[in-house]
């Protein structure tokens, strides 16, 4: 038995006898997902046992190094976890923006001190990290933004405003884009900074989307002071890292349409119009819709595994995570549009106890953002035309 098997035999062996039945099901709620952060609250005690167990042994980053919370795995180890937690039907034990964005960044442009200060804590789950990009002058061209951060000692003052911060009312810290030179070519003189969520000077507004629910927040600074330590890579060469950071977060994003989430759509649509004597669905158009839909479904979740192995062997192109982004997020829109299909009037309620207040409408209403969120699908496919296919004129 090869180092590989062994290590697979013994990871479906501790998975199996530590994650609790309850954190093998599908998620069906907000609550189901763990964030971690200074005033989390676990929503079941399975969920604190799921969660705890897989901090203590550092897989809620089994590939990052061990000194800074990880596992020490090396990336055909990971994929072995990822695997056996997929056969098993384990739901991520923290989902956190600091794993999926801000982590990756810190590895790669962050000094030895701000990799003891955050990366520990990231794993731990005990800060709650936000995204602070997009403007309301500089969404698609955020390299348009204009938050000015003035330096003034061993300090910078911040002031300006951010869009569609993503839950930045939950955070408690949060990594911003900030422009530090403002006579510099717009791509220019512009620095990733991280502070506390907390700092005097910060607001939040939520913002209402037609779902009737929303993440999103208007987040406000006014003369917030941060030390000039904070700032991730060079003054004035924050575009470096932000472009590393969107590789991940369009990565993470296409997540959304990968397999293994929410029950399967037959079964679903079967509660709602039942099978013929076959146990097939009634509707021969719908299992059309969603056979399709699950080959697509398989094509994305190899697109990933492929997407994998080129990293680890340096082949990984960077602007493949927008094709990503654009497949992941359109399939996750077509899944919503079955599932409303399938549901038929029923799918329609939106304020019951039946409908769990709506939450297959609600969500569905949701995922109309997914192809703008984290670059809209239009930029996307203009990425891909350009840096992959090569296309004229693009």
């Amino acid at each position: 038995m090869s180092d590989l098997d062994q290590f697979r035999r013994e990871t479906r062996a501790w998975l199996e006898a530590n994650c609790p039945p309850e954190m093998r099901r599908p998620m069906t709620a907000d609550e189901d997902t763990f964030w971690g952060g200074r005033n989390t609250k676990f929503s079941s005690e399975p969920q604190r046992v799921w969660f705890e167990r897989m901090r203590d042994r550092g897989w809620t980053v089994p590939h990052w190094p061990a000194e800074y919370g990880g596992g020490g795995l090396d990336p055909e180890q990971a994929k072995i976890v990822r695997q056996e937690m997929a056969a098993i039907g384990a739901r991520q034990p923290l989902v956190s923006f600091g794993i999926s964005m801000l982590g990756p960044a810190l590895l790669k442009y962050g000094t030895d001190a701000q990799k003891k200060e955050h990366l520990p804590k990231i794993a731990a789950g005990s800060i709650r990290w936000c995204q602070g990009y997009s403007e309301p002058n500089a969404g698609s061209d955020l390299a348009s933004l204009q938050t000015r951060a003035t330096s003034d000692g061993d300090d910078f003052i911040i002031n300006g405003q951010k869009i569609w911060t993503s839950y930045a009312n939950f955070a408690d810290w949060i990594f911003c884009l900030v422009r530090t030179d403002g006579s510099a070519k717009k791509h220019d003189g512009i620095s990733f900074i991280l502070f506390d969520m907390a700092s005097k000077g910060v607001s939040t507004k939520p913002i209402l989307l037609i779902s009737g629910k929303s993440p999103f927040c208007e987040t406000f600074f006014d003369n917030v002071r941060v030390p000039q330590a904070n700032v991730v890579g060079t003054v004035n060469r924050g575009w470096d890292v932000a472009k590393y950071l969107l590789q991940h977060e369009r990565a993470m994003i296409s997540g959304m349409g990968e397999r293994g989430v929410g029950r399967p759509l037959g079964q679903v649509a079967a509660d709602s119009i039942g099978t013929d004597e076959q146990g097939r669905l009634e509707d021969p158009m719908l299992r059309g819709q969603i056979a399709t839909f699950e080959i697509d479904e398989a094509a994305l979740a190899c697109a990933a595994e492929r997407a994998v192995d080129l990293a680890k062997a340096g082949q990984a192109h960077p602007a493949f995570s927008s094709a990503m982004k654009y497949y992941g997020t359109e399939l996750n829109k077509r899944r919503y549009e079955i599932l409303m299909s399938a549901g038929g009037s029923d799918a329609l309620e939106w304020e019951s106890e039946r409908s769990r207040q709506g939450a297959r409408p609600r969500a569905w209403l949701r995922t109309k953002a997914n192809s703008i969120e984290g670059g809209t699908s239009e930029v996307m496919l203009g990425i891909v035309a350009k840096r992959i296919l090569d296309l004229p004129g693009a």
